[in-house]
């Protein structure tokens, strides 16, 4: 079922210069509660997920324009779009991940699902796509005892065998490709004994040894390695955070290549607000989602 916005509740779509830290309001809905920005390859449209449905619009000017999905399932906030713009993938609520194809309209091909079977209950959670787009990143969702394990696995973009990456009962989530296309980054609470406290991992893309990018009190999720590779985006939860729960007071993060990190936004907002690949082409700025409700005191 697709979140609604709150009483006195908006969405706000914004881009955010990493330089100046000035952000831009693009979109504002009091009606529709939209979620995770993508930037296409040239920089021109902002693509996010509302009410099931995936949206379009202009980076600078322009509406929300419906994508046609071809019939599928209502879709999640997991989408995310190929290097030459063509193809959209989308986790749907059935549980598999699908491509569209954006460059033929409606006459063109029907969706393609990519995902394999994998076992009664398995999900598929779709993050990132490698940058020749031949490989897809998702997050495998399996019940074991009662328990929910989540893993990362790597899956090709054509259809393939998957290869799973972690096998544990680490709570794992955000998977992305590194700019290279060697390692996936993801979030993880395997570097602590708090139940929650998610920090930022790497992994070698054919699998191995996990290492650790960020230790700090906060929750941190959501990696996206910027185009030039120097600094990777996340949205970081206050400490005890279990999960990635909507309506809290969030700050969008960098951490730098040297481990520093600077604060670029305070937002209330966190699921939604930046799940999936939000920086433009150039590097230069990020898309996030806040959800302001009127008259509220935190």
């Amino acid at each position: 079922m697709a979140r609604k916005l709150l009483p006195g509740q908006r969405a706000e779509l914004y881009t955010l210069d990493v330089g100046t830290r000035v952000a831009t309001l693009r979109l504002s809905s009091s009606t529709l509660l939209f979620e995770a920005p993508n930037w296409s390859p040239d920089g021109q449209w902002l693509v996010v997920n509302g009410d099931g449905k995936l949206f379009k619009l202009g980076a600078e000017s322009g509406e929300l324009e419906e994508i046609d999905l071809g019939g599928i399932a209502e879709i999640n906030n997991d989408h995310v779009l190929s290097p030459d713009g063509a193809t959209a993938y989308v986790s749907s609520e059935d549980g598999h991940i699908y491509a569209i194809d954006l460059a033929a309209g409606d006459s063109g091909r029907p969706p393609r699902r990519v995902t394999n079977d994998n076992g009664a209950g398995f999900r598929h959670y779709l993050h990132g796509v490698s940058p020749d787009g031949s490989m897809l990143a998702y997050i495998g969702l399996t019940a074991e005892d009662g328990r929910v394990l989540t893993n990362v696995y790597v899956v090709p973009a054509a259809g393939g065998a998957d290869l799973q990456l972690t096998d544990d009962h680490f709570a794992d989530d955000g998977a992305e490709f590194s700019t290279d296309g060697s390692w996936i980054y993801f979030n993880s609470e395997r570097g602590s004994a708090i139940p929650g406290h998610a920090q930022l991992f790497r992994i070698p893309v054919e699998g191995g040894e996990a290492e650790q990018l960020t230790s700090d009190e906060r929750v941190n999720w959501f990696p996206h390695p910027s185009p030039g590779g120097s600094s990777i985006a996340y949205v970081s939860f206050p400490p005890g955070t279990l999960g990635h729960p909507e309506n809290r007071d969030v700050v969008v993060r960098l951490v730098e290549r040297d481990g520093s990190i600077k604060d670029l936004a305070h937002v209330f907002g966190g699921q939604g607000t930046m799940n999936v690949p939000s920086w433009d082409p150039t590097g230069n700025k990020i898309a996030f989602v806040a959800y302001p409700i009127e008259g509220s005191v935190r």
